[in-house]
């Protein structure tokens, strides 16, 4: 259980990380292309065999990895402002609650079931994620405070369902870390790009805290999901129960540090929302 512990520690840290980048007016594209070096740096490190530059061109995970590169570095990016602009509560939720869009494609790619239980829980969802939006004092729909959290939502649901797509056809066991560490490479790559062409139209402007940032969000980035891994390999409890413990923990403890040190406030649509967030992941991990 200490694994598991540590993983629900580490990715609640990520959402506090965004939230103080914000805070401190920390250049937050600077620190999510540092934590992508950092995140593949570690990975190496702890890779047991040799690094083949060579050998990975030719994977035929590679084109994935590729993909996974762009939509890592656009939905962190997305999560940033999402915590930034909309809170903690919110953040967690909105990529929590992208567990549904896993489910659906396995519905039509591998043919699971979908019983009741399942459906009324990709529902409540999508209800949870709009209640948990909707900030205070706003009466009518406003796309302005929805569009972040929305986005996460299917961003983290497409990076989901495409990571366990490329692992379960053309990944072995073995060659797991070292897929990871080439998709942080690769996001790292496209964040230089992005930095580069910022130069070229003189708006870069080097922001050295960013680096401590970006280093501690790589570290923690990384060990969320080595954490989490460790914590599956427990014989003790079944993989559903790991992830619904997993992610309702994520959701209630950022929502207890946004209230406690961010002075976040929720209204009651919002408790709502969080409610039925957590009900939604018992309902589908455990159908």
């Amino acid at each position: 259980m200490i694994y598991l512990l540590l993983s629900i520690l580490a990715s609640t840290l990520i959402f506090i990380i965004f939230k103080l980048l914000g805070k401190y007016k920390i250049n937050t594209l600077q620190a999510i292309v540092a934590n992508y070096f950092t995140a593949c740096l570690t990975g190496v490190i702890l890779y047991e065999e040799k690094v083949n530059v060579t050998k990975i061109l030719n994977e035929d995970w590679f084109p994935g990895a590729i993909g996974l590169g762009f939509l890592f570095i656009s939905i962190f990016n997305v999560m940033a402002l999402t915590a930034q602009r909309n809170g903690l509560t919110v953040t967690s939720v909105a990529s929590k609650m992208s567990v549904v869009i896993p489910v659906i494609f396995g519905l039509y790619a591998y043919h699971e079931s979908l019983g009741w239980q399942k459906g009324l829980g990709i529902l409540l969802a999508l209800v949870a994620v709009y209640l948990t939006s909707v900030k205070a004092k706003t009466a009518t729909f406003n796309i302005k405070n929805l569009w972040l959290p929305i986005v996460l939502f299917f961003g983290s649901g497409v990076i989901d369902t495409s990571i366990k797509y490329v692992e379960t056809s053309y990944v072995s066991k073995n060659g797991i870390p070292i897929f990871s560490a080439t998709i942080f490479c690769i996001a790292g790559l496209i964040g230089i790009a992005l930095l580069s062409i910022q130069a070229i139209q003189g708006k870069f402007k080097f922001d050295y805290r960013s680096i401590f940032g970006g280093v501690l969000l790589g570290i923690t980035n990384y060990y969320s999901i080595y954490m989490l891994l460790k914590a599956l390999q427990f014989e003790g409890f079944e993989s559903s129960t790991i992830f619904t413990v997993n992610n309702v923990a994520i959701v209630m403890l950022s929502t207890l540090i946004g209230l406690i040190i961010f002075k976040e406030k929720l209204q009651n649509k919002n408790w709502i929302g969080i409610a039925l967030a957590i009900v939604s992941i018992v309902l589908v991990t455990l159908a």
